[in-house]
Parts: C-alpha cells; structure tokens; sequence
C-alpha cells in the first residue's frame, strides 16, 4: 500500500513537471513583412537589447501586474516594447516567459525593425513606432484543438455566451490588470473555461471592439472545436474543456481531494506564419507534444480521479458630443465589430445570389453565420455620402435601442473604404414592397395594416420619451419600415437621426436631409425639427396605408389634388373619407379605426407645429375611438416633391436615399 501511495505521488510531480512545461510553451511570431531592419551594429539593435532587458528586469519585479511598456532612445534609433502576461501567472513564471521569449524573438525576427511574439504566459512585441494606448488589430492568429464536441451548435452557443459575458469584465479589468476568467457546467462531465484578456494601456472601448473582433473570428475557424483561441497584438480570448489557468488566482479555491486533469496536448495550428522561419516554432510545439504523449498511460490513470463538481466562480447614458459639422456623436461602445473576412464568409463574398435588395447608394445581402443565424448585411458603397459621424451614429444609436418596433443591429463592419452594417433579419421585407404592389397590397388586410400603424407609432414613442437618449428619427418613410414574420413593424435606418438633450424642445441644422414628401414643412423651410418633424413623418405613413398610394402619387392628380396631403384633406373636407380607402381592401375593414387613423394622420400633419400630437397623444388616440375628435386644419400643400414658398438659408439634399435601403428589402 505505501508503495502504491509513493508511487502515486511520483505520477502527480511528473503530471505537475509536464503541465507547467506545457503551459509555458511557445504559439506564433510575427515579422511582418514591411517591416524595415537595423544592421548588426547599428544604435537600433543596441537600443533593442536594452529595451529587451529592460522589459525582463520589470518582469520581474513583485509589482510589474504582468504588463510594462518602455522605451528605448539613445540616438534618433528609438525602440519602443511592452510585454503582458497571462493575468493568473505568478511574478516567477512572468519573468521567466519574457526572458525567453526576448531570446526567441531575436532569432525568429533576426534584424527585423517590428516583431511580436506569444507565448502561452506572455506576448512580448517591439516596433520602431509607438503602440501605447493603440488598438492594433493588424494581424490575428487563431488556434484550436483538432477534436470537435458532438453537440457543436448547442456548445459553441454556451461558448459564445460565456466569451460574450467575458467583455465587460475584462475591459474594465481591476488592481490595474484587463484579465477575466469565468468556468460553467456544458454537462454533467464537461466543465468549460474561458479566458479574455487585453493590453491594460487601451481604453474600455478599444479592448471591447478588440475582444468582439477575436470572438467574432472563432465560428469561422474553430467551429465546434473543443477548445480554441484568437490572439491579437492588443488582446486574445480562449476557452477550453480543463483549467488551464491557475484557479487559484482568480477563482474561489476547489474542493481540497479532487485532482485537476492535466492540458490536452497543445492544439493545432491553423496557418502557418508567413516568415521563412516558421518551421522553429512548429518544431517547439512538436517537443512539447511529445513529452505529453509520453505520459499518455498515467494520463488515463489520472482521468478517473477527475470527475467532480466545482463551485462555480462568481460572475464576474454615454457621453453625447458634438462635431465640427454639427451632428451628433455617440461612442460606439455597446456594438459588435465584425472582421471584414468574417463579413465576406457569410454573405459569400458579397455574391450576386445574396443580395436582397438595393438602395441609392448600398445594397444588402442575406447572410448566415455557422451557427444558423439569418442576417441582413447592408453595405455602403464608396459613393455614398453618410460620413464617418453618420454611419456611426447609426451604429450608437441602434446598439442602445431595445425596442420590438424598432430593427436589432448585430454589430458594425469598418475596413478601409468599407462601412457595413449588420441587422437582424427582417423575413417580411419593408411596408413599401407590399404596400405599393398592386399584387402584394392584397396581403395587407386592414387588422395587418392597423398592427403596422400602431407598432410605428409605439415605436417612435420609445424613441421621443421612453429610450436612454431622447432620439428624433429624421428620416422615417415607408421603405424604412421592415416587417417581421408576424407583420409587426420595425423602424429602421438611424443615419441621419439626432439625440436631444431631456429638455431640448427642437434643434436647427443648414443641412436639410432626408426625403422629400416625408419631411415636415418647419424643417425645409428653416432647418428646424423636433420630435413634432417625426410626428409629421408619421402622419404621412400613416395615410399611406389607409390609401395604398405613395405621398406622390400620379393616380391622385386627376381629382386635382397636388399630393397625398391634399388628397386626404378634400376627401376629409367634403365628408367623403371612406372613398380615399384603398380599393384592395374591398370594403373589408372596421370603419370606427379607419376614420380615427384619418383624423389622427390629418392631426399629425398640420403645418402649425403646434397643432401637431405627441406620439403619446397618438398612441392614445389609436386606441380611443370613442375620444372626441379633434378637427385637423387645411395640411401644407406639397409641389413637385417639395413644399411651396420654400425659402432654406443652407443646403437642402433631396431624397438622400443612400443613407437608407430605400426600396424593397429590408436590412
């Protein structure tokens, strides 16, 4: 029996050997291929040799927190490194991974300017250019091990939950570290850690947008694998079926008698690095592999040891500023960043057979991401004219917006050129694509039609008093209106809407932008608008659907009416209203709503703005039929698309459709 116990205890010290050896080991360099290089005795390589053991001197030391950067600049040569280290790894082993990651990097980059390295304990990198406080997601490397789960959707699925919740923790980091670590039961025998980690010296936003890039990178590399990692200059994530972390740093302590299984082998490489040397380190991670492979019998022996329950570890308004040009400017801090590659994955490289639909100056394709998820991707081309402060505000406003009347946004898209916007997807395409059909109008009977009105208007009643931010939409229409399978309404297209401050009644701009017909009268002729502009915009959407004819209509011109507006007020004014209900219905409708809708889109198009309802108001008009009425007054007369006697101290742009998918499809 003492033998057996002797014995046992030699096993446990060899599986401890093996793991520390293992857990230190060599993953990936980089020397790109750009890079310039320094001659043997240059000041350059002088001052490399003094940043590198600088940065090993500050490694360590008891309270380096696992990240230093410095500099080195002794003559006009100057040498710029940091290196950062696993948050759970003690100050020994920091010291050790950078001191033998400053003799690798050497020899793999030999007189390269610019080179990184990782390691599974630490990165280290140094460049000619600064990178402190720099997001840097110009290369990225992912890693899994070859075997796939056998319930892959459901895993990757608890896997992304778990990475996702990971962010907020990790970016905000704490004692001066960006690390977090969370573990969870996938099975009775299956126990998933997680791991995100950033560079402490970018910002909450930066290490948010980095670590959504590394996840967002791992369906399409990794899918299903047991276990897998995406590394980036500036952060990695990585999860795997055993602790291979230190528990006991960042986690409450396990139960004193189970033992903890020792790593799998090291996991498979994906790519090979593009420089000649490559073969260096896939030599290293075949040493490694090795010695664990020796020990494949006590392995097996050690599993049975291995099943047991662990507690499990405790869970762990923006700004609003103003550009130069005037619009406002959110943070986009709450929002997925997707890599481009991932983008032209799902949507098969933009093929002509995805597309969905089409608007003045981009296009949306249908995608599908590995795990099943529909999407709508809408790609800006490179002649439309939403800037950067546009495009953003899109992607602000919708990522704090969680509404059933308003479009989800999944994430956001910018590389170089490309501005790309990632939407949930709408099955039912937008209210124009059946609307204004004279074959696809049938489907819309007047119980679908009323649903639509109401969902638009509670969805801007969100946006103007019940959201985070006090939203005014500025180009509601008919084409941004999608419809989901169930035909409710979702509001859609952000780019050009403006966030007010609690108190702010209205705001001027010397930009007049959206569409034609559309837009309220105090807004073209003076650049003013306010919540009352989107309550004009409702009113005309509102009559569109009780007609089935566009606000410019030339089926309304023969009754001599100049425009929808006029249209509905001589039918109202000479008491013939029902006559103006679209014929498609066949007389099938309730009359009570019909004749309240036409009072409330007449109240919410009058010129006085006054006179015009809240969306509150609107709501509540919908659904009192019995309320007394209020008598709208004569609306303002439109003429070729625009409103008479305009008189505009700035610009105007007409029908500005490339900042919205303006004709049938949804995003």
């Amino acid at each position: 029996m003492m033998m057996i116990m002797i014995w046992f205890c030699l096993l446990m010290r060899l599986i401890d050997i093996t793991k520390a050896r293992s857990d230190i080991f060599f993953l990936r360099y980089y020397c790109p291929n750009t890079t310039s290089y320094y001659t043997p005795n240059s000041t350059y390589k002088a001052n490399l040799h003094s940043l590198l053991s600088n940065l090993y001197s500050n490694a360590t030391r008891a309270d380096n927190n696992g990240f230093h950067h410095t500099t080195a600049a002794a003559g006009n040569d100057t040498v710029h490194g940091l290196f950062l280290c696993r948050g759970d790894v003690s100050t020994h082993d920091c010291g050790r991974c950078v001191a033998d990651a400053g003799k690798t990097i050497l020899e793999l980059c030999a007189n390269g300017k610019t080179a990184m390295v990782w390691y599974d304990y630490c990165l280290l990198r140094y460049s000619e250019n600064s990178m402190l406080g720099i997001l840097d997601q110009s290369v990225w490397f992912p890693m899994k091990n070859p075997d796939n789960n056998t319930r892959p959707n459901e895993y990757m699925q608890m896997v992304g939950n778990m990475l996702d919740e990971l962010i907020t923790p990790a970016s905000g980091g704490s004692g001066g570290k960006k690390f977090a670590v969370l573990q969870d039961n996938f099975s009775g025998f299956e126990r998933v850690f997680a791991l995100g980690q950033c560079t402490p010296d970018l910002s909450n936003v930066d290490c948010q947008i980095c670590f959504r890039s590394a996840i967002n990178t791992l369906p399409g590399c990794c899918y299903g694998a047991l276990g897998a990692r995406a590394m980036y200059p500036s952060c990695y994530v990585r999860y795997e079926l055993y602790a291979f972390y230190n528990l006991s740093t960042v986690a409450p302590p396990p139960p004193p008698s189970p033992i903890h299984p020792p790593p799998p082998p090291p996991p498979t490489m994906l790519s090979n690095s593009t420089s000649s040397k490559g073969s260096r380190g896939k030599s290293s991670a075949k040493v490694i592999a090795a010695s664990v492979v020796s020990v494949t019998g006590i392995l097996l022996f050690v599993l049975c040891f291995c099943f047991f329950k662990m507690k499990r570890a405790k869970k762990s308004h923006s700004d609003v500023k103003k550009t130069t040009s005037g619009m406002t400017e959110i943070p986009i801090d709450e929002s997925v960043q997707y890599d481009f590659g991932t983008i032209q994955a799902i949507t098969n490289y933009f093929s002509p057979d995805n597309k969905i639909g089409e608007g003045g100056c981009s296009s949306v394709y249908k995608g599908r991401f590995p795990d099943g998820q529909e999407v709508a991707v809408k790609r800006l081309s490179s002649s439309s004219r939403q800037g950067d402060v546009e495009f953003k505000n899109e992607v602000a406003l919708v990522a704090k917006l969680l509404h059933r009347n308003l479009v989800k946004l999944l994430g956001f898209c910018l590389h170089g050129e490309e501005k790309i916007l990632v939407y949930e997807f709408v099955s039912n395409k937008s209210l124009n694509y059946f609307l204004f059909d004279p074959e696809k109008k049938h489907l819309l009977n007047w119980s679908t039609r009323f649903k639509i009105i109401v969902g638009i208007a509670r969805g801007l009643l969100y946006l103007h008093e019940d959201s985070p931010l006090k939203i005014i939409h500025r180009d509601l229409k008919a084409s941004n209106v999608l419809l989901d399978g169930d035909m409710n309404s979702k509001i859609s297209d952000f780019g050009l809407a403006r966030v007010f401050m609690a108190d702010q009644t209205q705001e001027n701009t010397n930009r007049v932008i959206g569409t034609y017909g559309y837009m309220s009268p105090e807004y073209v002729k003076h650049g003013l608008f306010s919540v009352k502009s989107d309550v004009f915009s409702f009113g005309v959407i509102l009559l569109e659907i009780i007609t089935g004819k566009r606000n410019n209509s030339l089926s309304m011109k023969s009754t001599g009416a100049k425009d929808l507006l006029s249209y509905a007020w001589k039918h109202w004014r000479e008491d013939r209203a029902l006559e103006m209900v679209d014929q498609s219905l066949r007389g099938l409708y309730s009359r009570d709503e019909v004749i309240q809708c036409m009072n409330v889109g007449l109240l919410c198009v009058q010129e006085d703005v006054d006179e015009r309802p809240t969306m509150a108001n609107v709501v509540l008009m919908l659904n009192s039929f019995s309320a007394t009425r209020r008598t709208p007054s004569n609306p303002p007369a439109f003429f070729n698309g625009g409103i008479e006697r305009i008189s505009v101290g700035g610009t105007v742009d007409q029908s500005m459709n490339e900042v919205s998918i303006s004709d049938l499809y949804p995003r």
